[in-house]
């Protein structure tokens, strides 16, 4: 029986390496995507092994559907999709009120209209696997529960199109999920952590290969696993 078929997209660095890096790991073929072709290939090098570099930018419909056709024709199905390509764009010196409508439009682009449609794309050769698992990276900056919770960890952490962008995807994570109810795939919403990578500055508390064992053991999920849930390490989240 062939290898079980993932794709980790915004993979030539940080989290989304490592979640490549923990893949191959545990036997899976691993298509290695990011938006710069030869940043992929380097990545892929430097996990060795089976890892594919592909080039996918989620923002560009042209490049999603000639991954999908790459893919389609090399394997002729996808069993694990992790949507891990997103930014923070927010400016930090300024109040909610004051970020830029082209900041939340680029910021949306990327973290909801570009995991949506690389999941539409991608739908039919995730249903030709034997149950597929779909994993949408989202942060515990997502919960509204914890935003409008005084002494909360993220209570004073606003960053809003950052913020809102992962509550909109984990609100689509809720509705696809729902779809697939009745099926053998599952989607869930994963929060890796405060983690030490571009984005989460070299101060924060968790490791990279920490901060990637949520996507992995989301992508990994067996046959009872949960459907339409928001995970941190194993432990359910506050919408």
């Amino acid at each position: 029986m062939s290898k079980p078929i993932s794709l980790v997209t915004g993979a030539n660095k940080g989290i989304g390496l490592e979640t490549a890096k923990q893949l191959a790991a545990l036997g899976y073929h691993v298509i290695l995507a990011a938006r710069d072709r030869s940043k992929a290939v380097e990545a892929a090098k430097s996990l060795g092994g089976e890892v594919e570099p592909l080039q996918l930018d989620v923002t560009d419909a042209a490049s999603i559907s000639a991954a999908v056709a790459v893919i389609g024709q090399k394997h002729g199905r996808l069993d694990v999709l992790v949507n891990n390509a997103g930014v923070l764009l927010d400016a930090g010196d300024k109040k909610p009120s004051e970020q830029s409508l082209e900041t939340w439009r680029q910021t949306f682009d990327t973290n909801v209209f570009g995991l949506i449609a690389v999941t539409q794309a991608f739908l039919p050769l995730l249903k030709k696997s034997s149950g597929a698992r779909i994993v949408n990276l989202s942060s515990i900056l997502a919960s509204n529960t914890l935003h409008q919770t005084p002494g909360s960890p993220i209570y004073d952490y606003k960053v809003p199109a950052y913020n809102v962008s992962k509550s909109a995807v984990n609100a689509w994570t809720v509705h696809l999920a729902y779809e697939l109810r009745d099926t053998p795939h599952k989607v869930n919403a994963a929060h890796p952590g405060h983690v030490q990578t571009d984005m989460g500055g070299a101060a924060a508390p968790m490791s990279i290969p920490d901060g990637a064992r949520t996507s992995v053991w989301l992508a990994t999920l067996p046959a009872e696993g949960p459907n339409g849930g928001y995970f941190h390490q194993g432990e359910t989240l506050p919408w």
